[in-house]
């Protein structure tokens, strides 16, 4: 009896994902780990009252600087009923945003490698705030968010405990989930211009 081993199908680009250029990405990375070291910068300016603009383009990536083809420009402001303008989002407003866009990115490529074709993914996400601490009315009212909520509505064409366990890798490698749960070190230093 001749009893050859069956090879497994090259993997293919899925749903927008250049699949075997994202596992070429994570080979070369585990072979040289240096290459992994990332630095993205955000540059902002206060236009007028709560009214912000941020510039984001040049960032330090793969051994050596990177620009973008163009810059990318992000308004924030605070709505009128605490005294801004609504010209914008509030910078709480881009932090939800920021976890919704990792989340579903994470879910992009997570099921892409895995072969899944993709229907449709929608991630809500929900904030909890008191403003009593942001605006100095209670020091034992943090300024920040009490809780968040996330929702990961997923469809494809796999059973959805699959889909289930797609959701939860993007949970696991989203960058800005651990940051929101784990804390990160903030440094800021004030310069008189």
């Amino acid at each position: 009896m001749n009893t050859q081993a069956m090879e497994k199908p090259a993997k293919v680009a899925k749903n927008g994902v250049d699949v075997p250029t994202l596992l070429a990405t994570i080979g070369v990375v585990k072979d040289a780990p240096p290459a992994a070291q990332f630095q993205f910068r955000a540059k902002g300016e206060w236009v007028n009252g709560t009214h912000s603009r941020a510039t984001v383009n040049g960032f330090f990536g793969a051994g050596e600087e990177q620009s973008r083809a163009q810059d990318f420009v992000i308004e924030g402001d605070h709505p009128a009923v605490v005294c801004g303008a609504d010209k914008a989002p509030t910078p709480v407003e881009y932090l939800l945003s920021a976890l919704a866009a990792c989340l579903t990115a994470g879910v992009g490529n997570i099921a892409s490698v895995r072969q899944i074709d993709l229907d449709s993914v929608e991630t809500t996400v929900e904030g909890d705030i008191d403003m009593q601490g942001i605006l100095g009315l209670d020091d034992n009212v943090r300024n920040g968010f009490n809780t968040i909520r996330a929702t990961v509505k997923i469809k494809g064409d796999a059973p959805a405990e699959a889909l289930e366990r797609v959701v939860q890798q993007s949970i696991a490698r989203s960058a800005v989930f651990d940051m929101l749960t784990n804390g990160t070190k903030v440094d800021v230093t004030a310069v008189a211009a």
